[in-house]
């Protein structure tokens, strides 16, 4: 195992423990094996294409090496889990769904995905910084009615959305998921985290599934990820309630914000 091996499976464990508290570990993965493989790709199929190859193959292996932490962290979150209602599975539909949509549209147009890298970065880190504000428009952790028909139609199609920008590229989504349960009518967050845990798992899932399928992952450096990723997941999700979530959310916005701003350079003047 050399260096920067163990600098990708710290990455992983970190970022498991991250999504457990706050969310946004992608931002920590991705930009890393983004890094890692562009030399290789670029030497394989050429600076433009390799560059765009590299950034589906992080995506890809990003997401593989996260997802069964978010399955620990649900584990984690087991017995909040029970205080949900059975309403809850409905919303798997979208999320399988809009799963599958966001993965194939990252493979069938990979130079697209990695003229947005810079931007979904930044709208990401955007995401975590308006956190606060979002919970306070939606009235995360305090009661709602339960929902019209209407009100929940409109609850399924948004989840849609957000499961496509979360099989697409994810980071920030959990935000987004908690706003849609707040509107659900879920008042207690920890429940709310257990909720969006499974409904992030499963999104990541179906990506995983298609990326394998697709032959995107680069299993050599997927493979330890994802043992070290499962448990910083685990691990995040025992101790989150002993952590303060608003400095996990400013250290994940500094360094998305950071990130955002090396690849905006990168691709203006690089």
């Amino acid at each position: 195992m050399t260096w920067n091996d163990v600098l990708l499976c710290s990455t992983a464990m970190a970022a498991g423990m991250i999504n457990a508290v706050a969310g946004g570990g992608t931002l920590l993965t991705f930009p890393a094996l983004y890094a890692a493989l562009g030399p290789k790709f670029s030497a394989l199929l050429g600076p433009e294409r390799g560059i765009a190859e590299a950034g589906v193959v992080a995506n890809a292996t990003s997401t593989m090496a996260l997802w069964p932490g978010s399955l620990g962290s649900f584990w984690g979150y087991r017995h909040e889990f029970r205080l949900a209602g059975a309403w809850v599975w409905w919303l798997l539909i979208p999320c399988l769904l809009g799963g599958l949509i966001g993965v194939l549209l990252v493979i069938r147009f990979p130079s697209v995905f990695e003229s947005l890298v810079p931007w979904l970065i930044f709208s990401a880190a955007m995401l975590f910084a308006l956190q606060p504000q979002i919970a306070r428009l939606t009235g995360i952790g305090l009661p709602h009615a339960k929902p019209s028909k209407t009100r929940m139609a409109g609850i399924l199609f948004f989840q849609l959305l957000v499961s496509i920008y979360g099989g697409y590229f994810g980071a920030g989504a959990g935000i987004l998921m908690l706003a849609a349960l707040a509107m659900m009518g879920l008042p207690d967050i920890h429940v709310m985290n257990a909720v969006k845990t499974l409904y992030g798992t499963v999104i990541n899932i179906m990506a995983s599934i298609v990326f394998i399928v697709e032959g995107k992952v680069e299993w050599r450096l997927a493979a330890p990820m994802l043992i070290f990723g499962t448990i910083g997941g685990y691990v995040g999700a025992r101790v989150a309630r002993r952590i303060d979530p608003a400095r996990v959310r400013r250290g994940v916005v500094a360094i998305g914000f950071a990130l955002a701003a090396y690849y905006f350079y990168k691709r203006f003047h690089g």
